[in-house]
Order: structure tokens, then C-alpha cells, then sequence
């Protein structure tokens, strides 16, 4: 038997159990006359196998009701177990949908407006192609590794919601086939660009790392979800999505290159998503990439932070000078209010 709020789906096992009962007839006499297992009565009993038109007739020889009173129930069984599944579904994907930053999602145009609860759901799951939203929480269907400043129930679900806008967009995007080689290979090249501007390192980047078969996605933050970037496999492709509108340049190529270890050391599409000695991995591979460890340790040992030192060590590493600061902001070097003017703030276009 299965309830909802507005159906009671009651198997026709339930007729047949209380015929045996008036008749002082056990399941194993029954299951002998039916010429059936006492396995499959006892699932016939209580719903789990279909009541099929010919095992309507046995019921009609051996209880003597007609075949087609059986094959009514049986079809009205059906109808209102869907018909409660389907409500209860709704139900708890009702209370899931409230999570959701739905809102926003509408303002950007990635989902419809909506008011009721019960729209709300059925756009949310045409918007992740599923059929219930609970299945969110299968492996198959969200493998993400990503960049978060803060980890909580809401932040999960706001990252999947801008994962699918990702890969939304990603599908237009035309790929080669995934050469992880060529992207390590490459690693160097895009750090030359952080002296760039984004009209000009944007076209490029893309370009290169869809040679390597990834796809580079620029979206706007979505509130609530602590995200600073994102890679996972669609397909025969790998997606790269970063927040960048209004980001100091040091976070986006920071951001930028710890997905990119995510790719290059394998995390990517991993059954069991990432840990935290995966996110420490790509922190450190990215920041080795941007700034030679060796080197950095040797300009923190001069102890010379000035603005004109900074500028220098940058230009022998060939990055932009917001990257050097960045860095010595996070070690604990200078203070996050020092030295703010090297770093440029990028506006990229989503």
C-alpha cells in the first residue's frame, strides 16, 4: 500500500489475502491450486509483481470472481500508485526547490519565473534534465570539482544550479578530443597572458583549451553558492566554468589554473568527487604554476615588499604584478589593505 496526501494505492494482493482468509486456505495450498511459487503469490500478495490478465483467469478458476474484476483492480491499483508516487515526489521536491537561489536563477534567465511551488519544481527539473530532483544527489548525475570559499546545504545546490548553466552553455562550444598532455603542455602559455587584457588573453585561452577538448565558461557569481570556478565531464568533453565578472585579476587566474589542476592531476570526473587533499593539491600545483615555489621563497626571504620590488619580482616571473600581491596577501606577507593598486579588476563579458 502506498499513500499520499490525496491517494491510497492498495494492491490487489490485498482482495486476494482476505479470500484466503474466508476461505481458511494458506498461501501454500493457494500457490499449489494457482500452479504458482509460494514466492511469487506471497509478491502478488503484497504488490511487488503486476497482476497479469493471465493470472486473472487462474484467480477466476480458483476463486471463482470473474478474470475481469481482477483486471480492473488491477488497472485502478496502478493508476492512483502512480498517481501517489508522483505527489509524494512533488512533495519532496517541493520542499528540496525552496533551497534553490530560484530567484536569481529567474533574474539571469536561466530558469522561468514562477510563484507556485508545484512550477517552480517542474522548471527546476526541465533545467537539470531529470525527472525528480532528489536524484541530484546521484554520482552519475553531478561529479563537480571546484573552487568554494564556504561549504553548506544551500551552497551545494547553488553550485548545481550554476554547474547545469555551465554545461547549458558549454554544449555550443566545439571541442577536440581531451589531451590532457597538451593542456599541462600548454600551462605555460597561459600564464604568459596574465600581463594581458581579457579582450585579448579571453579568445585565446578558450582556443587552447578547446584544442585540449575543454570547454571555457564565463558566468556570473549566483549568490550563495561561495564559487569561484568548476570542472567536470559532459560527454566526451570536459567544462570549465568560472565566475569573473567584477573578480581581481589575481583570483581569476588563480581560479582559472586550479581547475586546470583539477584536469591535470586527475580529479576530473573521479566517482568520488573531490577531497580536501585534492583541493590542496590543486591549490598548490596552481600556485607553483603562477610562481615558482623556489623563486617565491627567495623574494620572501629578502624581506623587501616595497611597491618597486614587487614590480620587479613580477616582471622576472613574467606575470602580472596583481599576482605576486595576491600571493603575499595569502601567505600573510603584507596586509590584505597593502599594495591594492597593482591589482587590476577584470570585467568579463558572460
Amino acid at each position: 500500500m502506498v499513500r499520499s496526501r490525496s491517494y491510497i494505492a492498495t494492491p490487489p494482493g490485498a482482495t486476494i489475502k482476505e479470500q484466503l482468509n474466508d476461505r481458511g486456505m494458506s498461501q501454500k495450498e493457494f500457490a499449489a491450486r494457482m500452479d504458482m511459487s509460494e514466492k511469487h503469490i506471497s509478491k502478488l500478495i503484497h504488490g511487488d509483481v503486476q497482476l497479469t490478465p493471465e493470472t486473472a483467469v487462474r484467480l477466476e478458476m480458483v476463486l471463482g470472481i470473474p478474470a475481469r474484476f481482477w483486471n480492473n483492480l488491477e488497472a485502478i491499483y496502478r493508476e492512483k500508485l502512480i498517481k501517489a508516487e508522483a505527489e509524494n515526489a512533488m512533495d519532496a521536491d517541493a520542499e528540496m526547490a525552496k533551497q534553490f537561489p530560484y530567484r536569481e536563477m529567474a533574474k539571469l534567465g536561466w530558469v522561468p519565473e514562477a510563484r507556485e511551488a508545484r512550477e517552480k519544481v517542474v522548471n527546476l527539473r526541465k533545467y537539470f534534465e531529470i525527472v525528480e530532483l532528489s536524484l541530484l544527489g546521484s554520482e552519475q548525475i553531478t561529479r563537480i570539482a571546484c573552487r568554494r570559499l564556504a561549504i553548506t546545504a544551500k551552497s551545494d545546490l547553488a553550485l548545481m544550479a550554476w554547474s547545469q548553466e555551465a554545461k547549458l552553455k558549454a554544449r555550443d562550444i566545439k571541442t577536440a578530443p581531451i589531451n590532457i598532455k597538451a593542456l599541462i603542455s600548454a600551462a605555460p602559455e597561459f600564464r604568459k597572458m596574465t600581463v594581458l587584457k581579457p579582450e585579448e588573453f579571453c579568445p585565446q585561452i578558450k582556443k587552447c583549451l578547446a584544442d585540449c577538448g575543454i570547454a571555457l565558461v564565463f558566468l556570473p557569481h549566483l549568490k550563495g553558492s561561495f564559487l569561484q570556478g568548476a570542472s567536470f565531464m559532459d560527454g566526451s568533453k570536459i567544462v570549465v566554468g568560472l565566475t569573473a565578472r567584477g573578480k581581481d585579476a589575481d583570483k581569476f587566474w588563480f581560479s582559472l589554473f586550479h581547475e586546470i589542476a583539477h584536469i591535470a592531476l586527475g580529479h576530473v570526473g573521479d566517482p568520488n568527487a573531490t577531497s580536501k587533499d585534492d583541493e590542496k593539491a590543486a591549490d598548490k600545483w596552481s600556485g607553483d604554476i603562477l610562481i615558482a615555489a623556489e623563486d617565491f621563497e627567495a623574494f620572501r626571504r629578502d624581506r623587501d615588499y616595497s611597491e618597486r620590488s614587487v614590480l620587479q619580482f613580477a616582471k622576472s616571473q613574467g606575470v602580472a604584478p596583481g599576482i605576486v600581491v595576491g600571493r603575499m596577501q595569502l601567505e600573510g606577507m603584507i596586509k590584505y589593505s597593502m599594495l591594492n593598486n597593482l591589482k587590476e579588476k577584470y570585467e568579463i563579458a558572460v
